[in-house]
């Protein structure tokens, strides 16, 4: 595997991945959180994926040891394990085949072809997960600040999704840290989601992909 696309890439952009060998020994540092389905992850330059998709193998291994034998908590799973995988990036190269990788390695586990409700809900889920603009600014490449989405899952098939800006959330994150002047603003009103959506099927989210144009993904 080639850690660079191109010089002039690595110039204008400094990008160069880190080889899988390497990825494996790091995620291996925070392993049992890489095998727990609903713990989150954010890679703030995610390339094509090289963090993202062995983080989606390891929940998704996760995901059979514990629901292998029944079919619907399987898929439900896995698409909550998709839903916690998060990441930006400035290329729009990258993160289009970062959302194409992801989406293949959650389609190949279902043994789903694209029409599937599943596959559209996970390809809606990853529209909105992966994002196409810059970590250091915030903001995404269509302008606004980055908005991210939380996914929770409420049990029978149902997953709550809340909106949060990125600046928002990192910037009061550090008045959080116990025996700063700050830590009592912790429960503020800034950690409520600019919006919170009802709840929604595997089905509510099919559909809603369907709606996503082409080259907005």
């Amino acid at each position: 595997m080639s850690l660079i696309k191109s010089k002039k890439r690595v110039a204008d952009h400094g990008e160069v991945f880190t080889p899988p060998w390497l990825v494996e020994r790091m995620l291996d540092l925070v392993k049992g959180e890489t095998e727990r389905i609903d713990s989150r992850f954010l890679e703030p330059a995610c390339g094509s994926g090289n963090f993202l998709v062995p983080i989606l193998q390891r929940k998704l291994a996760a995901v059979e040891r514990k629901y292998g034998r029944d079919s619907f908590s399987k898929r439900i799973h896995a698409l909550q394990a998709l839903t916690c995988c998060y990441g930006i990036e400035l290329l729009y190269d990258n993160i289009s085949e970062c959302r194409a990788n992801m989406l293949e390695v959650f389609g190949q586990y279902l043994s789903m072809i694209p029409t599937d409700e599943f596959w559209r809900a996970g390809s809606h889920v990853l529209s909105l997960n992966l994002i196409h603009g810059d970590a250091l600014s915030m903001q995404a490449a269509e302008g606004g600040p980055i908005t991210f989405v939380e996914w929770g899952y409420l049990g029978n098939g149902k997953f709550q999704r809340r909106d949060f800006r990125l600046d928002v959330l990192t910037r009061v994150s550090g008045l959080r840290e116990e025996g700063t002047l700050f830590a009592h603003l912790g429960k503020h009103e800034v950690f409520q989601p600019m919006k919170a959506h009802p709840p929604m099927s595997v089905r509510d989210l099919a559909a809603l992909d369907e709606a996503v144009p082409e080259g907005a993904r």
